[in-house]
Order: structure tokens, then C-alpha cells, then sequence
């Protein structure tokens, strides 16, 4: 089969990632494997090549979402068949813990993420591979593999953070951070599914426009030094139910500061950097709440395939690429050059 292999790391994937023929993969008693239709990127991918944060195994298969039809079904399958339509579920655990076993999977401390932690050569930028039958999900036949494949780890986290941790009510007021942002762009979406009012920030025009075409009700340039003051106005000065934070450094103590007495902000990120500071008289004073936020679970996974087939969540999808040029897909996401996700088709060469 044709795969996407790197063997050893490097700031330029164009250098490193190789379309390669390899193997195969042989199945285990537990597993399912899948002919990967469509397969989305995530910053992950270039953390793989870079190896950093993290060395990831070598040689190496990047991507964490893939969506395909079922092929094969391991001795111990019960829930797959051949023909199913499904979508990978990133997070992958022992399924023993205390933590899993109290549906906490995402704090399993034995927890890797499928497609950057794994391997050698496991992951979805692939024309085939495998997954153990807890981490697949199916998928209805008015969801295209590509719009799956777009939507499985953003919607997962951006579910999780918001459903999950934030406990988010209708008619709440939610502050989306980085709405331009894959997770950001599922965020604004699941807010106006609760009837929420959604104020969206971004880092130029052309996000903030698309901000309000997904469905945000006001848009904000995180980039402009007073961005928080427009919050408050937009606010008429009572600020915000809800942070969904992933940028960091750069905007978390005003983020904090936006909060309405008893307000929650959920971060799952900090792309701007880690060292923060905050005012602390807004933690005890105001009752704010802090909570972090990793992954998800398979439940909430499916709770937004669900909702896409029903059409009201949707995935943005920015290019889709040949196999054969998969590559450029990381060049693009290092230079922050897309709106939506983007794609690359493993069976097309």
C-alpha cells in the first residue's frame, strides 16, 4: 500500500515526508481495518515531524483522523462488519483504569494519541490501516468520509470542552477564542446549537468574516491590542459565561478579566505560550471557574457525528489533496494558511 513515511525528523516536511509502498498492516484479534477514503490534518502532524514537543516513534505515520469503510474485522469484533462506514476516535486508552472505567478515558494515564504517539508506521495518512474496535465510530450515510474526517478530533475536544467540562446552558453569552481555528470553528457551532450568544475572535479579516458566516453573532481581532475592550462593549460591560481558550499567553489574563461573577473558562491549548499570568482577585472574588480540557471521549465523538447528520454542526473544509501531494498539506498548516481543515485522499495518487 501506498503511505505518507517519514524517517527521521526535520522543520521542512517537504524533506522528510515520502509517499512510500510498505506493507499491509496484519490486524489483531481486536482491531478493524479500515481503506482510509479521507484522512485530516492537525497541528500534531507537524509536532511528529519536527519531533518536538515529542519524539515520536520512527519510522513514522502521521494523522490522528481518518474515515473509510471497514475491510477486515479481527476474531474478537463484535460491533464492526465489512462495508461499515466509520471514523477514527483518536484518544486511545487502557479502557481498565479507574479513570477510564469512570468514563475519564482522557486521563488515563497510560493515554496516547493515535497518529502522532503511536507507532512505528500507525497512523491515518495511509491507503490502509487499524484501529482496535474502541476507537471507531460509525458514521451515517449522509456524512461523507471527508466531512468525518474533518470533523473527529476538533469536534471531539471543542464537545468536550464546552459540553463536557463547561456544562454549557442556552442563552449562556460564550467567548470562542481562535474561531478561525479548526476547534474553534466547531465551538462557535455547538454554542449557537445551545441557543448561546457567540462573540468569536480571530487574527484578520477574512477569519473574522468567516466567524459570522458559521454563525457567530459578533467578531473580534485578538491581534489588536484593545480586543478585550470590544468584548466588554459588545457585553454592554457584564462580560462572559464561557472562555474556550486555546491561544495562552497572549490573551489569557484579559480572558480571565472578561468573565461574569461565576463565569468558566476551559483551555485545551496554548499555541501563544504557557508561562501566564492572571489577577488572582478575579479567581477568589468573582468565583471563576478554571477547568482544563484534553481529547475527549468516544460518546461525545459520536454525540457530534450525530448532530452532523443531522446537519447542524458541519465541517470547513479548506483544500483537499491528492495523495500524491500530500505534503504541501503541512506547509500549508505551519504557515497558518487556511481557513477550515484540509484534507488529502490516500486513495487517490
Amino acid at each position: 500500500m501506498k503511505a505518507a513515511v517519514f524517517r527521521e525528523y526535520n522543520k521542512d516536511p517537504t524533506q522528510v515526508v515520502k509517499i512510500e509502498d510498505i506493507d499491509v498492516p496484519k490486524i489483531k484479534p481486536n482491531e478493524v481495518m479500515i481503506k482510509v477514503d479521507a484522512a485530516a490534518y492537525n497541528y500534531n502532524d507537524l509536532w511528529a515531524i519536527w519531533g518536538d514537543p515529542v519524539k515520536t516513534p520512527l519510522p513514522h505515520i502521521s494523522g490522528s483522523d481518518a474515515a473509510g469503510t471497514v475491510v477486515e474485522v479481527g476474531s474478537d469484533v463484535t460491533k464492526f462488519k465489512p462495508g461499515d462506514r466509520v471514523v477514527s476516535h483518536s484518544n486511545m486508552s487502557c479502557r481498565v483504569c479507574d479513570m477510564c472505567t469512570s468514563g475519564r478515558e482522557y486521563d488515563c494515564n497510560d493515554r496516547t494519541i493515535w497518529g502522532f504517539q503511536t507507532g512505528p508506521l500507525w497512523g491515518a495518512f495511509a491507503q490502509y490501516t487499524h484501529l482496535p474496535e474502541v476507537n471507531v465510530a460509525k458514521i451515517p450515510d449522509n456524512v461523507s468520509f471527508n466531512d468525518a474526517s474533518a470533523i473527529s478530533m476538533v469536534g471531539m475536544t471543542a464537545w468536550h470542552m464546552l459540553v463536557g467540562r463547561a456544562k454549557i446552558k442556552p442563552g449562556q453569552t460564550v467567548l470562542i477564542m481562535g474561531g478561525g481555528s479548526g476547534v474553534g470553528m466547531v465551538g462557535i457551532q455547538i454554542a449557537k446549537l445551545y441557543n448561546c450568544s457567540v462573540i468569536a475572535t480571530a487574527g484578520n479579516k477574512d477569519k473574522m468574516d468567516g466567524c459570522l458566516k458559521l454563525g457567530a453573532d459578533y467578531a473580534v481581532n485578538h491581534r489588536e491590542a484593545d480586543w478585550y475592550k470590544k468584548v466588554r462593549e459588545i457585553t454592554k460591560k457584564q462580560g462572559v459565561d464561557i472562555v474556550f481558550e486555546h491561544i495562552g499567553k497572549a490573551t489569557f489574563p484579559q480572558e480571565v478579566g472578561l468573565l461574569k461573577m461565576g463565569g468558566t473558562l476551559v483551555a485545551t491549548g496554548a499555541t501563544t505560550g504557557y508561562d501566564s499570568t492572571i489577577d488572582l482577585r478575579y479567581l477568589f472574588f468573582k468565583g471563576t471557574n478554571l477547568l482544563g480540557s484534553t481529547q475527549g471521549t468516544k460518546a461525545e465523538l459520536e454525540d457530534v457525528i450525530y448532530w452532523m447528520g443531522k446537519g447542524k454542526i458541519k465541517a470547513v473544509i479548506d483544500k483537499v489533496l491528492p495523495f500524491s501531494n500530500m505534503v504541501e498539506g503541512h506547509v500549508m498548516m505551519a504557515n497558518a494558511q487556511q481557513f477550515g481543515k484540509i484534507l488529502t485522499t490516500p486513495q487517490s495518487m
